[in-house]
């Protein structure tokens, strides 16, 4: 809105009808005193001000504004028919005013100068509210800075003393691991004692006291099936046990683990005529020892759940992937590698895909198929202890498929 002020009446309609016609808002007041009360309540875009007024003049009016932080950047054209020498001139430059018109003026000439610092004014008020916006975003972030310093310091102090506290019990754990292990060494020996003398007394009283006694002879063979079924459970949770220890990672040839593995199951695999299918097994970063028991387990499965119809078919294969996903595409830059061991045994449902990785879970009839249940849950846990992800798919009396990617 622009605000008019001058003392005589004819001259602020006159002006107020050529803004008008320009589609500007007026607001009027016939003297400097009346001007001031008006300008402390509305907020003016511009104010075309008459120098020569009773009591308050003209220049006295903009000093006034200039000296206020609300009201200083209000421009103010000075319009004056009287005070047209070349002093009151520089008065109205120096006093504040942005320009300085005598009457009579020319409309066309004072509409275009309103117009543009109507124009001018918008863009101050914007460029200010745009400086306020920068200022105020500065504090926001200074703020921000300084919490986050602040808070920074109080992570690091709760990381160094969880770091701490993490040690100390990674030592006490691993003192407990080595007491564990020394435990399960010296349960394992006196299990395997007794064990031992039951399976050499049964086959005494066999071959001594029994020899034609048919029925006696099959309840100690019993007897003696259970004893070693008892010191292979045995020797699995030692197995078990002894993954928790701490062990070296160095480049392994998983082909010339696979071929091992193969060489330790010869005589079954001839025994059952199973045809095995070997693809390309690239290196990776691995406990050797560990990835052998890992294939060795698998391996060993396929070799035991056969159907009695089938001729085990048994495939082994690898290939390079651009993640740790089990459906990764592949890449052959890939930082992973995905291993499959497929076979076209008895498999089971794949609903039960996550009971079948459980230490002593079995799916299996064992008087059918011999086993402790923890084949798996070794086979997993040495996954898991090389950073690895593994899992079956399945379907029963169709075979299984045992997926699992490591890092390269």
């Amino acid at each position: 809105m622009i605000l008019i002020v001058d003392d005589t009446r004819a001259n602020i309609i006159a002006l107020q009808k050529i803004l008008q016609l320009h589609n500007l808002s007026v607001d009027t007041a016939e003297s400097g005193e009346e001007a001031l009360r008006k300008i402390l309540k509305t907020a003016y875009s511009l104010i075309i001000m008459d120098v020569q007024m009773p009591v308050m003049d003209g220049f006295e009016v903009v000093e006034i504004l200039k000296g206020s932080n609300r009201t200083k950047d209000i421009p103010v054209i000075f319009l004056s028919a009287v005070n047209i020498q070349k002093k009151f001139i520089s008065r109205g430059y120096e006093s504040g005013g942005v320009d300085y018109i005598t009457k009579p003026a020319d409309p066309d000439l004072l509409i275009l100068k309103v117009k543009t610092f109507l124009k001018l004014s918008e863009q101050k008020n914007e460029l200010k509210k745009i400086r306020d916006m920068l200022t105020a975003e500065v504090e926001i972030r200074k703020k921000a800075q300084a919490d986050l310093l602040h808070y920074n310091e109080l992570l690091e102090e709760r990381i160094a003393a969880r770091t701490a506290e993490l040690t100390a019990k990674n030592d006490e754990l691993e003192f407990r691991n080595h007491e564990l292990q020394q435990f399960t060494w010296v349960v394992s020996h006196d299990l395997k004692e007794p064990i031992r003398k039951i399976t050499l007394f049964n086959k005494i009283i066999q071959e001594k006291y029994l020899v034609n006694d048919e029925k006696a002879q099959h309840y100690c063979d019993r007897t003696i099936t259970a004893a070693e079924r008892m010191t292979k459970l045995i020797d699995d949770l030692i197995g078990y046990a002894r993954l928790s220890s701490n062990a070296s990672f160095s480049p392994t040839d998983i082909g010339k683990v696979v071929s091992e593995v193969l060489g330790d199951f010869d005589f079954l695999i001839e025994e059952k005529a199973a045809n095995i299918t070997i693809g390309p097994l690239p290196k990776v970063n691995g406990i050797e020892s560990q990835l052998r028991q890992l294939f060795q387990n698998l391996i060993g499965n396929s070799l035991k759940f056969v159907r009695p119809d089938a001729t085990p078919e048994i495939k082994i294969s690898g290939e390079l992937v651009s993640c740790k996903d089990f459906d990764a595409a592949a890449d052959p830059k890939g930082r992973f590698c995905r291993f499959t061991v497929t076979d076209n045994g008895i498999g089971f449902e794949q609903k039960y895909v996550e009971k079948v990785f459980v230490i002593f879970q079995s799916l299996n009839d064992r008087n059918s198929y011999e086993g402790t249940g923890i084949g798996l849950a070794i086979a997993k846990k040495i996954i898991e202890m090389h950073n690895g992800i593994i899992t079956a798919n399945s379907k029963l009396g169709e075979g299984s498929s045992f997926v699992f990617v490591l890092p390269v």
